[in-house]
């Protein structure tokens, strides 16, 4: 008997309640919920204008045509053919702005190197030629770097000045934190000292 009660005593009735009220929510949540779920999908024979065709396996079904790649179709989704076009246009546009920059420039094509070879055209001449392409390169790489180096330097400064603000922002946190938990200790030992004197 004195199992039993000891049983008994132990049971919180909070746990007993959370059991009861989710074996009904769970109850009613089955019961009250959308019977749509349960039900059986529609035949196609109810839906309206359908008309089932059967597969015939002597006809051909082609899915896609053939365009070569990979088992004789596109190996590009079917999804990105205009990231395809677009890329296409881009490559494109590249090689008349190569051809373009080669026309300005004045560099001579690799067919015109070999045929001034051939013909003889003086070594000091082809030097020259390189020379200069060379001296123009160096030129534009030199204006380069100094660009790339101021705009590292900026960089450096803003992100310097940054850094300064967080770290100030911090420690001005910190000591607002510290502040407030000194407040919040004396605080808890003046209502300790009263819960005392009571």
């Amino acid at each position: 008997m004195k199992k039993a009660m000891n049983w008994l005593k132990s049971i919180r009735p909070l746990k007993v309640l959370t059991v009861f009220f989710a074996g009904i929510f769970l109850f009613l949540t089955q019961a009250c919920g959308d019977p749509g779920i349960a039900t059986q999908p529609p035949q196609p024979e109810k839906q309206p204008g359908y008309t089932q065709q059967r597969y015939d396996p002597t006809k051909d079904y082609p899915l896609s045509s053939p365009e070569g790649g990979i088992n004789n179709f596109s190996d590009v989704d079917p999804r990105a053919k205009s990231d395809e076009k677009a890329a296409n246009d881009r490559g494109d546009a590249l090689a008349k702005n190569s051809q373009k920059n080669i026309d300005q420039k004045g560099i001579d094509s690799p067919e015109q190197y070999g045929r001034n070879y051939k013909q003889g055209t003086p070594f000091g001449e082809r030097v020259k030629n390189l020379g200069e392409d060379i001296g123009s390169s160096a030129d534009e790489l030199g204006e380069g770097v100094v660009k790339g180096t101021q705009r590292g330097i900026e960089n450096l400064k803003g992100n310097t000045q940054n850094a300064a603000e967080g770290v100030t922002k911090n420690v001005q946190r910190g000591a607002e934190d510290a502040g407030k938990n000194v407040q919040r200790t004396a605080e808890d030992a003046g209502n300790a000292v009263k819960r005392a004197v009571d």
